[in-house]
Formats: C-alpha cells, structure tokens, sequence
C-alpha cells in the first residue's frame, strides 16, 4: 500500500475520532504496522503539508500533524462515496453533461473527466457523459471558478428500458468491473469467519486498511447503476455488502490498536523526535 494513501486513510478513519491530530512519533509507529520505514513517512508529512494538505505546529519539541479543511472535504467526499449506496428504484431519468474545453486546456479537460468519473458519469462520446443520478449541480459547483470549461445539461429519457441497458452497457466497462467485484468477493467473503472469531488487533488493523485500500477504487469505476441497468449476476451489491460487513467486525480491535500504540510511552532512553520539514 501507498504510504500517502495510508497516512489519509489513518486519518479518515481513526485519527478523525480522536481530535483529528496526530504527533509524528505516533504516526511513524501507526505506519510501522504496514512496513513503512520512518524515513518515509518523514518524506511522506513533509510533501503532503507543501501540497496544503497537512498542517502543523510545534508541542515541546514534538511536532503534531492535522488535516487542513481542503483535505477533510476530499476525505468526506470520499467517504460517501465508498460507503453509500444507492438502493432506491430509478425515475427513468438520465442526466447529461456536454462540455466543451480548449485544446489548449488539457489539464482542466482531463481534470474534469477524472471529476465526472468520480460523480458516476459515464462517456457516451468524448465530450457527452451521462448518470442516471441527478449530480449536475455537484459538477457545476466543481468547476466554476474553470472559465474554460463550457457546460451545457439536458435531462431526458430514452425510447425504453431496451435503450437504457444499451446506454449503460456502452458508457461503462460493467463486464470488467463485475470480474473485479467478483475476485473481491472471492477474497475477502471467506475472511468473514475469522473475522467474526477475532483477530489480535494489529493484524485487526492491518486486514481493515488493507480492506479499504483493495475497495477504493470500485466507486471510481462503479457509477452505482440502479438495478434497472446492471447485467444479470451482477457481484457489485453482495461485494459492497462484504465490505461493510468486514469493516464493521474488525473496526473495535482496529481501534484498540490505535490507542495502544498511541497510549504507549516513548522509551526512556530515546531521544526527542525532531521536527520534519
């Protein structure tokens, strides 16, 4: 796992609940569960706080570390996503966004593809992207301040169901994806057992991490069709439900972790840490 990666999902999912901050020496151990050496991390803080994604101030001689708010949202918006599922039956409705960027401005056009990727637009074409979930306003709040991004929006619907399935299948790979939902589920369903015995809590830890950085990636992928529009045999729904139910079993032991590492005192003859950056 990505050692960034790591120090945002500590963060999300643990430090949140405990203040929202974190001293160096505790994250260099918390690290230390997946093998990530403390130099590092030290690189790691370093890099993310002149990204102005990490803040930091001084206690003693210790430094502590937080997120700054833009990094809070990303981690919510996140979080949403990962988590919630849409579940309710669907209106018919698709909703469509045609943009128009000047070739000049590729980075603010591939900005805005990964943007509507991640809000569960799919591509029709190059520059028309359709969801059947109304998040028009979320990527017209995205990009206001993109003076050179052009976007005009239509919601329509289409000659019938027929019409919708083929829509769906041509906007998104669904065949890649249920293969890769269905290896999730391969591996993580028969952990369950275990699960529910109970692990110690750093390997508690280590499985729930490892968890969340195997799912991440699904809600990139995944626009969470209505069932209206997903193939039959579709894994996508029973995967989402092992995550959450693997999520929940590990999180106390998880948790007792964190505070055992963070509880523990530094050894009497170490020497203070020194600031990073």
């Amino acid at each position: 796992m990505k050692a960034r990666s790591l120090v945002f999902d500590l963060f999300g999912d643990y430090l949140r609940y405990r203040g929202g901050e974190v001293r160096l020496r505790h994250l260099v151990a918390l690290m230390g569960c997946f093998d990530v050496p403390e130099t590092t991390v030290r690189v790691v803080v370093t890099r993310l706080r002149k990204e102005g994604w990490l803040t930091s101030r001084r206690e003693g001689r210790e430094t502590v570390y937080g997120l700054t708010t833009a990094a809070w949202e990303l981690l919510d918006e996140g979080r949403e996503r990962i988590f919630d599922r849409s579940r309710g039956p669907w209106d018919g409705q698709w909703h469509m966004v045609i943009y128009s960027v000047p070739e000049a401005e590729r980075a603010a056009r591939e900005q805005l593809r990964k943007k509507l990727a991640w809000f569960g637009f799919g591509p029709l074409s190059a520059s028309v992207w359709v969801s059947p979930h109304d998040r028009i306003d979320q990527v017209r709040k995205a990009f206001a301040d993109f003076s050179a991004v052009r976007l005009d929006t239509f919601h329509s619907r289409s000659e019938g169901s027929v019409a919708d399935r083929d829509i769906a299948a041509r906007a998104w790979d669904l065949h890649d994806l249920d293969r890769d939902y269905a290896a999730l589920l391969a591996d993580y369903a028969p952990r369950l057992a275990a699960y529910r015995t109970g692990l110690s809590s750093r390997e508690a830890l280590v499985q729930r991490m490892h968890l969340v950085y195997d799912y991440r990636h699904f809600p990139f992928r995944d626009p969470d069709l209505p069932l209206e529009l997903l193939p039959g045999g579709w894994h996508g729904r029973q995967a989402h439900d092992v995550f959450l139910e693997a999520h929940g079993l590990l999180r106390e032991q998880a948790f007792a972790h964190v505070e055992e590492v963070i509880a523990a005192e530094p050894r009497g003859d170490a020497t203070p840490t020194p600031a990073a950056g």
